[in-house]
């Protein structure tokens, strides 16, 4: 067995770079009701563009989790997203502003309010769930606080 010390540390990213250059994005973070109507739940932009060269990269991505699978003490798989309560308390963003992660064995997350890294390989790939369709995927390695 051998063990690569020469590997490359992840390329820190951030949600603008999961946005093609050029491309004017819809942000819906500002205009979410909690009025009850059904057309502001609606996920907006589902062909939202994304940047194919990111495909195979290891990176790590700062975000908030919204829970998927896993159990009391340790999630296994959840959607990444740039603020908290997209997709639970105010409808989700474009696909290419969701991360579907999955971690093998688990993470615990402390709690949803706080902001965590991932580092892992991103894929241009959709992932749908009853909560929102995903531009991205991920296989992660890792979760830590995030910091400034």
């Amino acid at each position: 067995m051998s063990l690569s010390i020469n590997a490359a540390p992840p390329k820190e990213i951030f949600w603008d770079d999961l946005i093609p250059e050029g491309h004017e994005q819809i942000s819906n973070q500002d205009a979410a009701s909690h009025d009850g109507d059904d057309k502001n739940w609606v996920q907006p932009d589902l062909d939202a563009p994304v940047v194919k060269a990111l495909d195979g990269k290891n990176v790590s991505l700062p975000g908030f989790v919204v829970p998927l699978e896993g159990n009391s003490e340790v999630i296994t798989e959840f959607l990444l997203v740039p603020y908290f309560g997209a997709c639970i308390h105010v409808p989700p963003p474009p696909p290419n502003q969701i991360v579907h992660v999955k971690i093998k064995n688990g993470v615990p997350i402390d709690s949803l309010y706080d902001a965590i890294t991932v580092t892992g390989t991103i894929k241009v790939e959709s992932h749908k769930s009853e909560l929102a369709q995903t531009g991205y995927t991920m296989k992660a390695v890792g979760v830590a606080p995030f910091e400034l």
